[in-house]
């Protein structure tokens, strides 16, 4: 199966051809006839498995010759949960959207950044892509109405449904049409989602792509058991001793991220934190320069992590272990990415030691681990 035997239009397939996207990947299968006609569409894959071109291509496709809306009314909505992601996909629909004979404006806005340059941006706007509250700031101000929203796409549903973001979405949902196109995506299906997709979805047509059990294969994982105080002298040593580039460091909260990066710094090695109260400017450099490698260390935590999509990165290290099985290989899964390898380091405090055997039991695989009293951490 290829691009061109979904129907989409020449200006689209030109544009996937110039981007050398030759074959579409198996969610892409699936959802992209059946947005086409109009479904409602509730689908699961593994991060990385092209969910945003599935629903991007059939967006435009769809609105290609549609009546447009009256001004400051979109008609198109995609809700997402973090900045970063917002940026992302409004890339990916002006990248797909470059070639069409009728341009689509595309426009994404989100908190952390002066409303007043996004309020201006929203004349004649079609697509918008949005996180909640910076959503229901414009709504209140009259900038945008969302009464004539045809298509609403959740991107990243499951995060957004676990976030607190619960009370933002149900008043932005009290705002919309109620028949509409309703296109749910996610990594994960949480008890939350499951129930979320009875309220919103009719009829969907459900997608579910388990992730491939080798793509951990190309993993190299290791557990390091250290006590709570010795988790900042260890981690220097493992960049300094092995001369680790590009490395990934998820904390479990905000003020951890900055204290790690902070003493990492201090101690000769070039680190930045980003997470939700550093500023847009400050996530958006911090990211571009880990992304081309000008950057030693990125230290982050798990609301910013969907935000980072590096095909080569070679290193991720949990200073902090997640929550949930499902997390930690979210965030391992990073690495060893598009058939290069990668590793995955794990610290493991005594108080971590039950909740990371349930981690291994649900991921399928043990973890090699190593003591870290038998290292010489002295002068780290």
């Amino acid at each position: 199966m290829s691009f061109s035997s979904f129907g989409l239009s020449p200006a689209l397939l030109k544009t996937l051809a110039d981007q050398n996207y030759t074959q579409p990947y198996p969610i892409q299968k699936e959802a992209i006839p059946a947005i086409l006609k109009k479904k409602d569409i509730l689908g699961i894959a593994p991060t990385g498995s092209g969910k945003t071109a599935s629903y991007v291509l059939p967006v435009l496709m769809n609105l290609q010759g549609s009546s447009f809306a009256k001004n400051r009314h979109a008609q198109v909505l995609v809700l997402v949960p973090t900045r970063e992601l917002a940026v992302q996909v409004r890339d990916v629909f002006i990248q797909f959207g470059s070639e069409l004979p009728e341009r689509v404006r595309i426009s994404a806005v989100f908190g952390g950044v002066s409303i007043n340059p996004q309020m201006i941006g929203l004349q004649g706007v079609q697509v918008l892509i949005a996180t909640p509250g910076r959503l229901l700031e414009l709504v209140e101000s009259n900038a945008v109405h969302l009464s004539e929203i045809d298509t609403l796409v959740l991107d990243e549903a499951d995060k957004m449904l676990n976030l607190g973001f619960q009370d933002e979405m149900k008043r932005i949902f009290a705002l919309l049409p109620q028949k509409r196109q309703n296109l749910l995506f996610s990594a994960t299906l949480s008890d939350n989602l499951s129930g979320i997709n009875q309220i919103l979805l009719h009829d969907p047509v459900v997608i579910k792509l388990e992730p491939e059990p080798e793509s951990l294969d190309l993993i190299e994982q290791t557990g390091y058991f250290v006590p709570l105080e010795k988790k900042g002298p260890l981690l220097r040593y493992l960049i300094k001793k092995n001369e680790l580039k590009q490395v990934l460091v998820f904390t479990s909260s905000t003020f951890q991220a900055d204290n790690v990066a902070d003493k990492l710094c201090k101690n000769g090695i070039d680190a930045v934190s980003i997470h939700s109260k550093k500023s847009q400017g400050a996530r958006t450099e911090a990211l571009r320069e880990f992304k081309t490698g000008k950057l030693q260390v990125l230290v982050t935590t798990d609301l910013l992590a969907r935000g980072i999509d590096i095909e080569f990165l070679p290193h991720v290290i949990n200073y902090e272990l997640p929550r949930s099985p499902k997390d930690y290989i979210h965030r391992i899964g990073r690495t060893g990415r598009a058939e290069n390898p990668g590793t995955a380091i794990s610290f493991v405090t005594p108080e971590d030691q039950h909740h990371f055997r349930i981690i291994q039991k649900k991921m399928g695989k043990w973890v090699t681990m190593i003591d870290s009293a038998n290292l010489d951490l002295k002068t780290y």
